[in-house]
C-alpha cells in the first residue's frame, strides 16, 4: 500500500516522482501488493511494486513472479533472528544462498502457509533490504498468493548495520494479539487490490484468518503494518502535477515513468467522510445523556486521537433547559469521559471524571467556548502546557499535555455551546492539521446534536418525573384503625408520566377514604386530567359527601371539563369504629379483601357502573361488614391486564397473591407486584394501595351529648378529665380539658337544637370531635387584644396537632389531634 488508499493502481503511465514523506512511523510504511495465480503469474502488480522492483504494471500483470521478485538471498539467524522468518531464511548468512531459497522459492514451491522473510534483492541502484510477507489463498477464484513487501530502509534506523537495524523484523500475529487490530482489519481493503468484490472478500477474509504482517520493534513492541493516514501538503501535490505535465511534453526525459499519481487529496478526503459516517452509526444508540458521551468518547480513540476529555455545563449534567447566557472565565465545567489509550491509570488519577473547574480567559479551552469554533495547536509548547496545568491543584498534569498536539472542538446545538472535547494526539504520532480541525469540527457538530437529543429527553423526563410526583400524594402509612402501603410504577414504553393514582383521606368520624383511579390514556393531558380529578376528590370528601354521591360530582365534573376525559374510579370510605367499608364503583377493576380469620380472599363484588366522563349513568354504593385485621386491597388495571389473555386471570392471580402471607405491608405489596410478573418493560402504569382494617375497639372510644347551656362546657372538661385517666394518660388531662372546652363552648353557642356530641378516640394519638347542627363552619380570626370572641381556634392551632373542620349531612364537625408522648397504641391489629 503506498502513501494514503490504494484505490488508483490500475492506471497506467508514467510515474513522477514522489516528494519525500514525512518521517516513517514503523508499521506505517508504503507497500508492494503482488497477487499470483495458480500458474505462477502475476495477476496484479500494485504502484508500490512498480516503486520498489522497477518494471511497469503492463510488463508485470501476466509474467511470472519468479521473474519479477529476483530474491538474491536471505538473512541468516545470526544477523536477523525475528519471528515468523521462513526457515530457509534462517539457514545461512547474506549472499551463501541461491536464489531458489529466498521468496523465489516460496513462489514457485507451491506454498501453503503464510510466511515472512528479509531478504537482499537486486535493483537498478543496487541492493535493496527487502521486508517481505506471503499469504497463500484458496477458493474458487484464480488467486492463489498475496505478496506484500516493503523497503527496509524506509524505517528509521533500519537501513544501517547495526544495533538499531536488529529491532526490526518481520512476522506474524493474529488480529487478537495487539491492540488496534480492529482498526486494521477494517483497512485491509484498502491495502489489497482493485478487484471484485467477492474476490476481495475472500482474499480479506483469509488474511484476517491467517494473521496480519506485523514488524517487531523489540521484544515489548509489535505494531502492524496500517497505511499512513495523511496527504502530502497542497503544494507538494501541485509540484507533483507539474512534473508529471513536464514529462508529457517531454517524453524522453521520463523514459521510466509510470501512470500518474492518484488524488491521495481526494482519497483522504473520502476516507475522513468514511470515518464520520462510521461514527456517526455508532453514536446515539441511546438516548440516555451518560452513554451517549461515553459512545462519543470511544468513537474517536484511538483511530482519531489518543485521548479524548468531554466536559458539559452544569445545566446540561442536570439535564435541565439550555444553558443562560454565554459562558464566561466563572462558568463551571463538568469533565464527564475521559477515553485514552495509555497506560491504564495514567490520566485516571490526574483529571478524574466528575470534577468540576473553570477555565482561565488565556486558555484554548475557554478561546472554543466562546467561540464556538475549534481550536488547534499543533504541539503544546511547555510555556503553554504549564498555563494549563496551573488550573489543578496538587496536580502536575504538564507531563500528560506537554509536546501533545491538541484540538479542542465545540459540542453545540442550536448556536449554544452545551461543551466541548480536548483532543490529544501522542508526541510519536502525526500532529493535527487543517483538515483534522475540520473533521473534529464536523465530527463535534454531529455529537453535539446527538447529546442535544439526550439532553432534552432527559430534560423531558425529569419534567415527566417532577409533574408525577407533585400529583401523587404522599400517603400517611397510619391513620385511625388503618395502615397503609402503597406501589406505583410508571409505565416505560409511553413515557413516565401516566392517569393513574391513588389517595387516603381522613374523614370526620375517624374515618378513612381509599381512592383509585386510572384516566384513560397517557402523557401529560392524561396526568392534568388525573391532578383535577384528584383535586376534586379530596374537595368532595372533606364535606364528607356519600361514596356514590361523589362519583356522581366527579362525572359532572369531567363532562364539564370536555368529552374527550373517561376515568375509572373506585371510592371506598372505612369506618373502623362500625366495622364497616362502604364502596362505590365507576368502571374500575373490583377490589380483593383478604380475610384475617381465614386468609381467605375474595373479589368484591360490586356494581361495576360506567367510566367517569360517560354521564347520564347511575352511581351504586355497597357497604361491607370486616373485621379487625382484612386487608383490601385496590389496584389500577396496569396490574392485571395482559395483552392476549382475560383481565379475569390477572384478578384471579391478583385474589391469590394477595392472600399469602408476609411479614409487612410493604413486603406484601412486593409480593404482589411479583406474583403478577410486572416487568421494566410495562407499557400501562401500576398503582397498588393496600389497607390493613385495624379498627378501634370499643372501649377506647368515649362519646357524650352535651345540651344547648353555656354552663355544659364545665361539663365537658370534668368528662374529659375523667376519661384520660381511666386510659392512663393524666399528663394529657391539662392541654385536652383546654382545647374541648374552646371547641364546645363555640358549638354549644351556635347550635341551633340541643344536639352536641362530644367524642374522644384514643388511637396513636388523642382525637377530639365535636359535633353540632350549624352548617357555617368556624374561621380562624385574628382577634384584637381587647376582642371578646375570635381566640378559641387560635389556641387550638397553636396546642394541636392537627385540627380541621368539615361539613356533615346535619351540620358540621370540628375536630383536633393531641400528641400522647410515650403512649402505646390500643387498637387492634
Amino acid at each position: 500500500m503506498e502513501r494514503g488508499p490504494a484505490r488508483g493502481d490500475d492506471h497506467s503511465g508514467p510515474v513522477p516522482e514522489v516528494p519525500a514523506p514525512r518521517a516513517a512511523i514503523p508499521g506505517r510504511i508504503p507497500l508492494a501488493v503482488v497477487v499470483v495465480d495458480a500458474d505462477g503469474l502475476i495477476s496484479h502488480w500494485s504502484t508500490g511494486a512498480r516503486r520498489l522492483f522497477g518494471a511497469a504494471k503492463e510488463d508485470a500483470v501476466g509474467a511470472p513472479a519468479v521473474d519479477l521478485l529476483p530474491v538474491s538471498g536471505a538473512l541468516g539467524t545470526e544477523e536477523w533472528d525475528g519471528p515468523g522468518a521462513d526457515a530457509a531464511d534462517l539457514g545461512a548468512q547474506l549472499g551463501e544462498l541461491p536464489a531458489a531459497h529466498g521468496l523465489a522459492a516460496y513462489l514457485g514451491g507451491g506454498a501453503t502457509y503464510p510466511t515472512a522473510g528479509r531478504a537482499r534483492m537486486a535493483a537498478a541502484a543496487g541492493l535493496v533490504d527487502l521486508l517481505w510477507w506471503a499469504y497463500p489463498l484458496a477458493g474458487p477464484g484464480p488467486e492463489r498468493l498475496l505478496v506484500l513487501a516493503a523497503d527496509a530502509a524506509r524505517l528509521p534506523g533500519a537501513g544501517d548495520h547495526g544495533a538499531d537495524r536488529r529491532r526490526h523484523a518481520p512476522g506474524f500475529a493474529l488480529h487478537t494479539d495487539f491492540p488496534g487490530a480492529g482498526q486494521l482489519a477494517r483497512r485491509l481493503p484498502d491495502i489489497l487490490p482493485s478487484m471484485s468484490p467477492r474476490e476481495s472478500a475472500r482474499i480479506v477474509a483469509q488474511v484476517l484468518e491467517l494473521g496480519y504482517p506485523v514488524l517487531e520493534i523489540s521484544q515489548q513492541e509489535r505494531v502492524p503494518v496500517t497505511p499512513d493516514w495523511g496527504v502530502p501538503r497542497r503544494v507538494e501535490r501541485r509540484a507533483r502535477l507539474q512534473r508529471a505535465a513536464e514529462a508529457e511534453r517531454n517524453p524522453g526525459a521520463a523514459a521510466t515513468a509510470a501512470e500518474p499519481e492518484p488524488d491521495l487529496e481526494h482519497a483522504a478526503v473520502r476516507e475522513r467522510l468514511e470515518f464520520l459516517n462510521e461514527v456517526s452509526g455508532r453514536i446515539g444508540s441511546s438516548l440516555d445523556l451518560a452513554r451517549t458521551i461515553q459512545e462519543v468518547s470511544q468513537a474517536v480513540v484511538p483511530r482519531f486521537t489518543d485521548v479524548a476529555g468531554t466536559y458539559l455545563r452544569e445545566q446540561v449534567v442536570a439535564g435541565e433547559g439550555f444553558p443562560d447566557g454565554p459562558p464566561d472565565a466563572t462558568t463551571l465545567w463538568h469533565r464527564v469521559a475521559v477515553e485514552h489509550n495509555d497506560e491504564p491509570g495514567r490520566w485516571d488519577d490526574v483529571v478524574p471524571v466528575g470534577e468540576s473547574m473553570p477555565f482561565p480567559v488565556h486558555t484554548p479551552f475557554f478561546q472554543c467556548m466562546t467561540t464556538g469554533r475549534p481550536v488547534l495547536i499543533p504541539r503544546i509548547t511547555e510555556e503553554l502546557g504549564n498555563a494549563i496545568a496551573a488550573q489543578f491543584e496538587k496536580r502536575d498534569i504538564s507531563p500528560l499535555i506537554n509536546g501533545r498536539s491538541l484540538l479542542v472542538v465545540p459540542l453545540k446545538a442550536r448556536t449554544v455551546v452545551l461543551g466541548f472535547m480536548i483532543l490529544l494526539r501522542h508526541p510519536a504520532r502525526t500532529e493535527f492539521n487543517d483538515m483534522d480541525r475540520v473533521t473534529g469540527a464536523e465530527l463535534a457538530a454531529r455529537a453535539g446534536l446527538v447529546l442535544d437529543n439526550a439532553r432534552m429527553y432527559t430534560l423531558q423526563e425529569n419534567v415527566a418525573e417532577t409533574l408525577q410526583d407533585s400529583m401523587l400524594p404522599q400517603i400517611v402509612p397510619r391513620m385511625p384503625g388503618c395502615d397503609t402501603a402503597t406501589r406505583y410504577l410508571p409505565g416505560t414504553h409511553l413515557g413516565r408520566v401516566g392517569g393513574d393514582w391513588f389517595d387516603t383521606i381522613k374523614l370526620p368520624g375517624s374515618r378513612t377514604a381509599l381512592v383509585v383511579g386510572d384516566v384513560m390514556g397517557h402523557g401529560l393531558n392524561s396526568a392534568a386530567m388525573m391532578g383535577q380529578l384528584r383535586t376534586a376528590v379530596q374537595t368532595m370528601a372533606a364535606i364528607d359527601m356519600p361514596p356514590a354521591q361523589l362519583l356522581r360530582g366527579l362525572d359532572d365534573l369531567a363532562q364539564r371539563l370536555g368529552d374527550t376525559y373517561l376515568a375509572t374510579c373506585l371510592y371506598a370510605v372505612y369506618d373502623p369504629i362500625g366495622q364497616r367499608l362502604t364502596l362505590a364503583n365507576a368502571g374500575h377493576v373490583p377490589p380483593v379483601l383478604v380475610r384475617a380469620a381465614d386468609g381467605r380472599s375474595e373479589l368484591l363484588r360490586l356494581p361495576t357502573g360506567a367510566p367517569i366522563g360517560v354521564g347520564g349513568v347511575p352511581f351504586e354504593a355497597v357497604t361491607v361488614p370486616v373485621a379487625p385485621g382484612d386487608r383490601l386491597v385496590l389496584c389500577t388495571d396496569g396490574l392485571v391486564e395482559v395483552r392476549g389473555e382475560d383481565i379475569g386471570v390477572g384478578l384471579a392471580a391478583l385474589a391469590e397473591s394477595a392472600a399469602h402471607p408476609a411479614a409487612s405491608m410493604d413486603d406484601a405489596c412486593d409480593a404482589i407486584i411479583r406474583a403478577l410478573n410486572v416487568t421494566d418493560d410495562r407499557k400501562d402504569d401500576v398503582a397498588l394501595l393496600m389497607a390493613r382494617l385495624n379498627g378501634i375497639p370499643p372501649e377506647s372510644v368515649a362519646e357524650w351529648r352535651l345540651r344547648l347551656d353555656p354552663r355544659e362546657a364545665g361539663r365537658a372538661r370534668r368528662l374529659v378529665a375523667g376519661q384520660l385517666t381511666a386510659w392512663g394518660l393524666p399528663s394529657a388531662v391539662e392541654t385536652a380539658q383546654l382545647l374541648v372546652s374552646e371547641v364546645v363552648t363555640n358549638a354549644v353557642q351556635h347550635a341551633h337544637t340541643e344536639r352536641v356530641v362530644l367524642r374522644l378516640v384514643h388511637t396513636d394519638a388523642l382525637l377530639c370531635e365535636v359535633s353540632d347542627d350549624d352548617h357555617a363552619l368556624p374561621q380562624l380570626l385574628d382577634a384584637e387584644p381587647d376582642a371578646e370572641f375570635g381566640r378559641g381556634l387560635r389556641v387550638v392551632s397553636r396546642l394541636a396537632r392537627e385540627w380541621g373542620t368539615s361539613r356533615t349531612t346535619t351540620g358540621k364537625t370540628v375536630w383536633f389531634e393531641q400528641p400522647l408522648p410515650g403512649a402505646t397504641r390500643r387498637g387492634r391489629h
